[in-house]
């Protein structure tokens, strides 16, 4: 009797594609403080953050919706909230269309 073999494709192994990003030291040390919270590698920890967020992204970009942090929801309010500062020719403008020399 010969072994049967099977038809079916066997599934490609994920391979790892590596990712080299230039951090300064506070930013290294802050990755590194908060990677050890979790009690997990640095790699884990970047993998663990930046892929969930990096989807949401795609996915609010995908469906034209714009998210925010709270602190820009916070910035975005103040600019919005903010009286604008009118230019020389945006007075003189204003003066014309109110009528006034």
């Amino acid at each position: 009797m010969s072994a049967s073999h099977s038809t079916a494709k066997a599934e490609p192994a994920m391979t790892a594609s590596p990712l080299m990003v230039r951090l300064d030291e506070e930013s290294k040390q802050c990755l590194a403080q908060a990677a050890d919270l979790r009690h997990i590698s640095v790699s884990d920890y970047v993998r663990a953050v930046t892929i969930p967020q990096a989807k949401r992204e795609i996915r609010a970009a995908q469906e034209d919706v714009i998210t925010l942090t709270s602190e820009e929801q916070l910035s975005f309010w103040s600019a919005l909230n903010k009286s604008p500062k009118l230019t020389a020719a945006q007075r003189r403008l204003g003066a014309t269309m109110r009528g006034k020399p």
